[in-house]
Formats: structure tokens, C-alpha cells, sequence
């Protein structure tokens, strides 16, 4: 088999890029019937009806947070960052991140910062990705205050505008409830109270999983042969409980649906041959493309995808190239909106 990055690329106006969401359970989906049957664009609380009894749909909880820190350097300079993952605190009990910022020059080793008003220490360099290990003078309880206080959304960098209020409450999916992403595993924000009240009167068995989504989700590959693509780790966990509603629901023949490319890597990744789960946790580099055979999911509903990126790679590999552009296409040519705070596609 090829693997050529450039097949998988698709072209869209750039107003169909999603800058506010419609709202929980207001968005549009695009049903794709795995069976090849014909495609239909539905409102969000009609793809209850998809469902069967015993199907389980698989969600991820983890919780966005305000990672984004604006400040400036000891000569007035303006500087940001992204806070990628919380690290050991100092000897001294002080937090520490590993975080992506900007300017780089700005943050050489030894220098010291201001960070949403807090001093901040630059102790490390990553050689393999620019990232910085930066430690600042709070406690990591204090330091969360902050972060709630002066943080800002981290939204993903094609939403060319600054956060605000709204995004506190629009960028969080009603499953948050462990902090420790800076992405939100976005096919989640389909989802309102109401149509999971539905699905579960309806017999539907609803399981989670953690992964705390990084910055990684939206790295560009940067190799035409995608094979050669190396995934930043990311954390998970699986839980006993959640993985026996799992095991329960595939023993019995109900449907496993994962909601989102984050749950779909965490129920892959420990899925054993015969696509049972064992409860575990640990950093997975997961990374599904065509060619990859599915051990577990039957259904996947997810967003829109940036063109030639790992998550419609994925998506290609559940779907097939060609169903995944021609569904594509179809979104485009109906103006469904994309990517983050778009609408999305059920592949059931």
C-alpha cells in the first residue's frame, strides 16, 4: 500500500470554518451508513433514533483548561504560552509545566518571566520540539487559582479570534470532569443533557474514558509518507467499571460507538486481540491509518478534520479514503460547518 499524505487533503472555503459553536444538541450530522447506504444530514437529537438497545456509546471526560498564560519578560516584553501537561512539583513544592511558548528567545534557560502575574523560571529546553520546562512560584493548588482566574481557552489556532466568555462554557463538553486538557475532545460538544437522558431511556449503555488531550492534536504531519509520523504521547485511563459496561455491552452484541478520535485511541489502545478491555492507564502514541483493522469500534461519531492531518487519517482508517473525502465533499457542498466548533459525521 502508498501512503501519501496529499490524499488525503480536500478543499473548503474558509467560512466554513466554525468560529462560534451552534450549541449543545444544536449542530448538524452527517449519518454515513458503514453499510454504504446512502448519506443524510441530520439534526444532532435525531442520531438518538440510530441507536439500538445494548449499544454503548463511549465518551471521553477529561476537562479543558484555561492554559493559555499571557505575560511578559523582565524588559517588558510580551510573551504566551500553552501549558502542555502538569510535571512534578520543585523540591521547594512549587508547580512545574512542560509548556509550548512564545517568542522562543525569550525563554532560554536560567531566564525569568511573569506569567499571569506569577515569576516564572525557564529550567529546561526540549530539543526535540522547542517545549519548555518552566516552574513558577506557586504552589500547584495556587497556581490552579490562577489558571482559573487569568488562564485563558486554549481554542485551537484556526479560530482566529481571542477567546471569551462564552468559550468558558461552549468549549467544555457536559462529560468534563478531570482537568488536564488543553484541546476539547470535540465530538463530545454534539452532545446535551437532553439527548443523553434519551439515550440512556432508550437502553443505550454510556461508558467513559479519560485521555487528556494535547497540543499534538493539532500538529501538522510533516512527511508525505504518514507512516514516518510520530504522535506525541498522551495520557489515559480506563477504569474497572467502565471497562466491564464496555465488555458487558460487546458480549451481549450491542454496538460499541465511540464518540470522538480520543476515545477511539484509548479503547484501541488496550483492546486485546478479540476486543475486550482490560481496565489500565498509561501515555498512549497511538496512531491509526489506513490499513489499520478495528478491534473493538463499530461506530465512530466525530468531527470534521483539518485536511492531511493524523485525525482524518484516522477517520479514513474506520471509513475508507474515498467515503470519508466523498463524505467530505458532501459537507461542503451543504455548508455544514467545520472543524472544533462545527458540525460532525456518524459513522454507524
Amino acid at each position: 500500500m502508498d501512503y501519501h499524505l496529499s490524499d488525503y487533503n480536500f478543499e473548503f472555503p474558509k467560512e466554513l470554518i466554525a468560529s462560534r459553536t451552534a450549541g449543545k444538541g444544536k449542530t448538524h450530522i452527517l449519518y454515513c451508513p458503514k453499510n454504504g447506504g446512502e448519506r443524510r444530514i441530520m439534526k444532532a437529537p435525531e442520531i438518538v433514533d440510530l441507536f439500538r438497545p445494548g449499544d454503548c456509546l463511549v465518551v471521553n471526560n477529561t476537562k479543558v483548561i484555561p492554559a493559555r498564560l499571557y505575560g511578559e519578560t523582565q524588559f517588558g516584553g510580551q510573551v504566551e504560552v500553552l501549558l502542555v501537561q502538569a510535571l512534578n512539583p520543585s523540591e521547594a513544592g512549587e508547580a512545574r509545566f512542560e509548556a509550548k511558548v512564545h517568542p522562543g528567545k525569550a525563554f532560554q534557560v536560567g531566564r525569568e518571566l511573569k506569567l499571569a502575574g506569577v515569576r516564572t523560571f525557564v529550567e529546561e529546553v526540549h530539543e526535540e520540539d522547542g517545549n519548555r520546562v518552566l516552574r513558577f512560584e506557586k504552589t500547584p493548588a495556587e497556581m490552579e487559582e490562577v489558571m482559573n482566574k487569568e488562564g485563558h481557552v486554549p481554542l485551537p489556532p484556526y479560530i482566529d479570534r481571542p477567546d471569551d466568555e462564552d468559550d468558558k462554557k461552549a468549549y467544555q463538553t457536559i462529560f468534563a470532569k478531570y482537568a488536564g486538557a488543553v484541546a476539547a475532545p470535540t465530538a463530545s460538544l454534539h452532545f446535551s443533557e437532553q439527548m443523553l437522558e434519551d439515550l440512556k431511556a432508550k437502553g443505550v449503555y454510556v461508558a467513559e474514558v479519560t485521555l487528556h488531550v494535547g497540543p499534538g492534536t493539532f500538529q501538522n504531519i510533516s512527511v508525505e509518507d504518514f507512516t514516518q509520523h510520530k504522535m506525541h504521547g498522551e495520557h489515559y485511563e480506563l477504569t474497572k467499571e467502565n471497562a466491564d459496561i464496555i465488555n458487558k455491552a460487546k458480549r451481549e452484541g450491542g454496538r460499541i460507538v465511540t464518540v470522538g478520535t480520543t476515545s477511539t485511541r484509548v479503547i484501541e489502545t488496550v483492546a486485546d486481540a478479540n476486543g475486550f478491555l482490560k481496565p489500565q492507564k498509561g501515555v498512549t502514541y497511538a496512531f491509526f491509518y489506513p490499513g489499520y483493522k478495528y478491534k473493538i469500534v463499530d461506530g465512530l461519531l466525530t468531527n470534521f478534520h483539518w485536511p492531511k492531518s493524523s485525525l482524518i487519517l484516522l477517520v479514513s482508517a474506520f471509513y475508507g479514503r474515498e467515503n470519508t473525502l466523498d463524505a467530505y465533499k458532501m459537507a461542503v457542498e451543504n455548508k455544514l460547518k467545520l472543524f472544533s466548533y462545527g458540525d460532525g459525521m456518524l459513522i454507524l
